[in-house]
């Protein structure tokens, strides 16, 4: 708020006393003009951001009274541990840098859990660097962009890179996309760059380069980020989404040349760099794809100079008016988020703002890195998360029943000023301990090697968060489980990509965090409370075997669950393919319900728990 100082200068002593009277009289009369004024404006900014939820309980967060009101229950310990050498991983992220601090250097790398031969075991691939072709010369051998592990099961790891054909496959590698384009049965990997893009198609002897021929390479000098296999039109097969980010070469960044005081030149911010417009690929049925981005309506400019608003890290699709077509969720770096609204004649709308989740609380664009979507309550509200820059608290917008009006609500629902230091790039919502509620999880790490020379609150390494989901015992949904209480997740650490999956076959989800320039970490869960739990493979129709965009409803104990199959979130990654279910002390699941990809439906009853449930979609004759 601008602060207007008044003077007055000094009266005459000779002065009458009615004069002084006066002045007296209208000093007053300012005073309360001027209180009146404060008054107002107080009232009218709490009535602009108010939040739905107490406010008493805005009041005490945002004044920094962070202590847990009494009688809150304490939450679970999160027992993860940090096997990344035991299980056979080996596998150092490397960025490319050489000290001139190019921009994507800081932004990789991804990371997929998927079964990469049908074995039924998750397996593990990374996205890694390249060396600048404008790099002074090294005698090092270049990196493969490429890195996969495989599982024995057990969730102990073995690296075949070479045997499935990814040795000596060289780009600066960001993001990747898994799923089966072309109804084979095998899950193919599309992998972002910034460069040309590039797919692999998961054949019989290996996985084989297939870009030209799909036509998915993208323009040579564009800087893509996030991708996701979804199926847009409803017609069988599997479209391809590309968030590209700015546009950007090494020109143009040292052109910026953005510098801290102290420290030089740094990695630069997203504002002096010009938006872009992403990629949509429709997929013919045949494996080959059409860019069709534009005429769909998915280029989203910008009215005054007609240029490109996007500058995009994250994609999510979710069907969030529930009327059966995926829309989409791009997390967009310091400009206005977009939602694409899925009007289901192969056209979108993008109505972030209209629907609430274009800007943040305060009607700021953020940092916004990573995005993840869930039914986090068990009803009919949709939560949206969206990791943010450091001192920008997590986005979570949340909708109430099934209209498509979202509402940020980081503070009521218990994640505001808990992540407001942190800067988050991978988001996601899993069950880590079994009892039935979404938990919510934030890789975090900041961009600049040096920031704690000019930013004493602020750390390259940084602990990733973890929130427990409480449900109706807390005043909001989630509370933060401590550092102390997560095991080696609290490990600090330059986070970027984080996925989950079930390694070694016990039930509960394990996690792996990417970094840049530098080990992931791999945590196995290791829980041990006795939660009942049931996991959902399913295969779907021809065309889309993994069953991407299936929807599942679980029902136990009179509790519903809500599932949908998508791989894709986060920050440039993607979770495994099964759906896990918590069951807390419940050993009984009385229904489930699935809506497969293209409409149809199916129902199952009286099934048993702490087990793998395949589900094969009923056209299937396998």
């Amino acid at each position: 708020m601008n602060k207007h100082d008044t003077g007055f200068e000094e009266e005459s002593l000779e002065q009458d006393d009615a004069i002084i009277g006066r002045v007296f009289a209208w000093s007053m009369v300012i005073v309360a003009v001027a209180l009146a004024f404060v008054v107002g404006f107080l009232v009218l900014r709490w009535w602009q951001e108010r939040e739905p939820e107490p406010a008493v309980l805005e009041a005490e967060i945002e004044l920094g009274q962070l202590l847990e009101p009494s009688g809150l229950p304490e939450p679970p310990v999160a027992r993860f541990v940090d096997i990344t050498r035991a299980a056979g991983i080996d596998f150092i992220h490397f960025n490319g840098a050489y000290g001139d601090r190019m921009l994507p250097e800081t932004m990789g790398g991804g990371v997929a859990f998927f079964d990469y031969n049908d074995d039924g075991r998750t397996d593990l691939l990374f996205v890694n660097g390249d060396r600048w072709s404008f790099a002074p010369e090294s005698a090092a051998p270049r990196p493969n962009a490429l890195r996969l592990y495989e599982n024995d099961g057990a969730g102990h790891f073995r690296e075949v890179t070479t045997e499935v054909g990814f040795d000596g496959v060289h780009f600066q590698g960001m993001g990747v996309a898994v799923g089966d384009y072309d109804g084979d049965g095998r899950v193919d990997v599309f992998a972002t760059a910034v460069g040309g893009n590039r797919l692999f198609r998961n054949g019989v002897d290996g996985f084989v380069e297939v870009t030209d021929e799909a036509r998915v390479a993208g323009e040579a000098d564009r800087w893509s980020s996030s991708a996701a296999f979804f199926d847009a039109d409803n017609d069988g097969d599997l479209d391809l989404y590309v968030v590209n980010y700015v546009q950007w070469s090494r020109e143009i960044d040292l052109e910026v040349d953005y510098r801290l005081t102290g420290i030089g030149r740094a990695y630069g911010p997203p504002m002096n760099f010009a938006g872009t417009r992403d990629y949509f690929y429709r997929n013919d049925g045949e494996g080959r794809f059409e860019e069709v981005g534009s005429a769909a309506g998915l280029d989203v400019r910008n009215p005054a100079t007609g240029e490109p608003v996007g500058k995009g890290l994250a994609v999510r699709p979710v069907d969030l008016d529930g009327d059966g077509w995926m829309d989409l969720v791009v997390a967009n770096d310091t400009v206005q988020n977009f939602v694409f609204h899925n009007d289901g004649t192969g056209r979108f709308e993008e109505v972030g703002t209209e629907w609430g989740l274009g800007f943040d609380r305060n009607g700021m664009a953020t940092g916004a890195m990573g995005v993840d979507a869930a039914r986090h309550r068990n009803d009919q509200s949709t939560a949206v998360a969206i990791g943010n820059f450091a001192n920008e608290m997590t986005s979570f917008y949340v909708s109430h029943g099934v209209l498509p009006q979202f509402v940020d609500q980081a503070i009521g629902e218990g994640l505001g000023s808990a992540t407001r230091a942190a800067l988050t790039f991978g988001v996601f919502f899993f069950d880590y301990e079994l009892d039935g509620r979404l938990d919510f999880l934030q890789a975090n790490g900041h961009v600049e090697n040096e920031i704690n020379q000019v930013q004493a609150s602020q750390n390259y390494r940084q602990a990733a968060q973890l929130f427990w989901n409480c449900g109706a015992d807390c005043p909001g949904t989630y509370q933060p489980v401590p550092g102390a209480r997560t095991g080696d997740l609290s490990t600090p650490i330059v986070g970027r990509g984080a996925a989950y999956a079930d390694i070694d076959a016990d039930g509960d989800l394990d996690v792996v965090l990417t970094q840049v320039g530098g080990r992931p970490l791999l945590l196995r869960n290791d829980l041990d409370n006795g939660n009942h739990w049931l996991r959902i493979r399913l295969e779907g129709p021809e065309q889309n075997t993994g069953a991407i965009g299936a929807r599942v409803r679980l029902q136990a104990n009179g509790v519903s669950q809500y599932r949908t199959l998508m791989p894709a979130r986060g920050y440039l990654s993607q979770v495994e393919m099964p759906l896990t279910f918590g069951l807390g002390e419940v050993d009984h699941v009385e229904r489930i319900d699935i809506v497969w990809p293209g409409g149809v439906e199916q129902t199952m009853s009286d099934i048993g728990v702490d087990r793998l449930l395949i589900v094969r979609h009923p056209a299937r004759g396998d």
